[in-house]
């Protein structure tokens, strides 16, 4: 095959351009970081990116759960801690009350300490964070308790969260065990107080020595309520330690997958160019110069 001038310059245009090609490709790969810039340069990465970017996504969505979690319980437990500071202090006064050294004006002095535990507990049950009532079960806009500790609106219709595929969680503290032990009869933590109160009153020893038999099982309810939160915690803790692993491997695959090796793209850069250098020299001295060379 007879090879003429015209097919050289053509041959060695077609290499240029290949060669400047690749000096783009590698330039973008440096310039951001990445393998690929749009789903042509690379289908197969492209279609493994958006599977590895759909499980980082997943992941993040449920670890942001798990904070939404940690915020329910955090704070459920810390309300329960106060609230079995005062029903302590109840049973400490229904004790010091129910002495026979004490008359029937120390013991009113007592009720108006006790009247003012079982306000507290009150606001304790009517405990709202981020707009909602943590001890009111899904009915989170309102207060299921009114300023005399009568039942207003519990529900017990549990808060459950997804916090990892197929995990789901109960975030909230269902009220019935704690405000009552009944679940039927929600607000027997108040009666009970309410009749402390009123054997105060009265000067009632025996009422007040009973009391202190029903106090104990409020708080009973209490602390069982709190174990139980506690181990869920302690459940939450192991989820969320899994899901970082999960987002830690799912990143790292996912970088593999479209991030560059900079020392392999740079060495690649640097071959590239001297090629293309190389490129140039060998073609211009291919070219024969022409008859307008010469008349220049």
């Amino acid at each position: 095959m007879r090879i003429t001038q015209g097919m050289l310059s053509n041959n060695m245009l077609r290499n240029l351009s290949n060669s400047y090609s690749s000096l783009d490709t590698l330039m973008n790969q440096l310039s951001t970081g990445k393998k690929i810039n749009r789903p042509s340069d690379d289908p197969v990465i492209a279609m493994k990116g958006m599977n590895y970017r759909s499980q980082v996504v997943e992941v993040e969505q449920y670890l942001r759960n798990t904070n939404e979690v940690h915020n329910w319980m955090d704070n459920s437990d810390a309300a329960l801690d106060k609230g079995t500071q005062a029903l302590q202090k109840l049973r400490e006064l229904a004790v010091q009350a129910s002495s026979d050294t004490y008359d029937e004006e120390e013991r009113k002095n007592i009720m108006e300490e006790a009247t003012q535990l079982k306000e507290h507990l009150i606001d304790i049950a009517n405990t709202k964070v981020n707009g909602k009532y943590i001890f009111n079960g899904t009915n989170t806009n309102k207060a299921p308790f009114d300023e005399n500790g009568n039942n207003v609106s519990t529900t017990t219709n549990p808060v459950v969260i997804e916090v990892a595929k197929g995990t789901k969680l109960q975030a909230n503290v269902d009220p019935s065990s704690v405000f009552s032990g009944d679940p039927d009869t929600a607000g027997d933590l108040f009666a009970d107080i309410d009749s402390f109160i009123n054997a105060l009153n009265s000067n009632d020893q025996d009422g007040i020595e009973q009391s202190i038999e029903t106090l104990d099982g409020n708080i009973n309810n209490v602390i069982n309520a709190r174990a139980d939160l506690g181990a869920r915690m302690n459940r939450l803790d192991l989820v969320e330690n899994r899901l970082s692993q999960q987002e830690i491997i799912a990143k790292k695959t996912m970088s593999e997958n479209e991030d560059i090796d900079y020392e392999k793209v740079i060495t690649e850069l640097i071959t590239q160019e001297s090629i293309h250098r190389a490129a140039l020299s060998a073609g211009s001295k291919i070219i024969q110069p022409t008859l307008l060379d010469f008349l220049r």
